[in-house]
């Protein structure tokens, strides 16, 4: 399913394009969910990336996806502090592998890309659902993502579900006690604020979903 459903790197350049506006516009709200459980500076760090990013896009642009990814992945990586810097700059440095060096990429392999991403994250904070992280999201949104291709839905619709699964696995973190990162520190007083990285990350699968054609 969707082999001839291709994504070309001009589709990752503007969804990288509208991560960096959204950086810049959610910097405040990803902050204040970020005060209430935690250091307070989640929006600012993501903010420092995506200009980390944008300062290189024109030159990274001219890279395959795969070499295009791993830059990005790196600069976040090295600008975005907290625990935020090393899970999305996995992410990134292991999404564009699928792609194998190519400029375009079919659909299976766009679920690929997904799958490794996620997986470097789980494997990196060690973390599962239902422990207040990113993975609260981005867990429960590929599996319904594969669950969607696995039942043929079309590749915007099997997209639709990874974006609907995780906003529900994002705010499924409110009532949530934390069990890692500096959350975990307020015990019960983290009931009732939803996670931050969690919050990015169903906003990132978003401006994803917003651009496919």
């Amino acid at each position: 399913m969707g082999q001839d459903y291709v994504l070309n790197k001009d589709y990752f350049i503007d969804v990288i394009k509208d991560l960096i506006v959204l950086a810049e516009e959610k910097r405040d709200y990803f902050t204040g969910l970020d005060s209430a459980i935690g250091d307070g500076d989640h929006g600012i760090n993501l903010s420092i990336g995506f200009r980390e990013v944008e300062k290189n896009l024109e030159e990274w642009a001219k890279e395959d996806l795969t070499t295009f990814f791993r830059k990005v992945g790196m600069a976040l990586l090295s600008k975005v502090g907290g625990s935020a810097g090393p899970l999305y700059g996995s992410f990134f440095m292991k999404f564009g592998t699928p792609a194998n060096g190519k400029d375009e990429v079919n659909f299976q392999e766009f679920y690929e890309m997904f799958k490794v991403a996620v997986e470097s994250i789980e494997a990196r904070g060690k973390a599962v659902v239902g422990e207040k992280t990113m993975v609260d999201a981005l867990r429960p949104g590929l599996d319904a993502f594969e669950k969607a291709i696995e039942e043929g839905l079309a590749p915007k619709e099997a997209f639709n579900k990874f974006k609907e699964a995780a906003n529900e696995g994002a705010d499924s973190t409110i009532p949530l006690v934390a069990k890692k990162g500096r959350a975990m520190r307020l015990g019960e007083r983290a009931v009732g604020h939803k996670d931050p990285g969690a919050a990015s990350s169903a906003a990132f699968i978003e401006t994803f979903y917003n651009k496919l054609p």
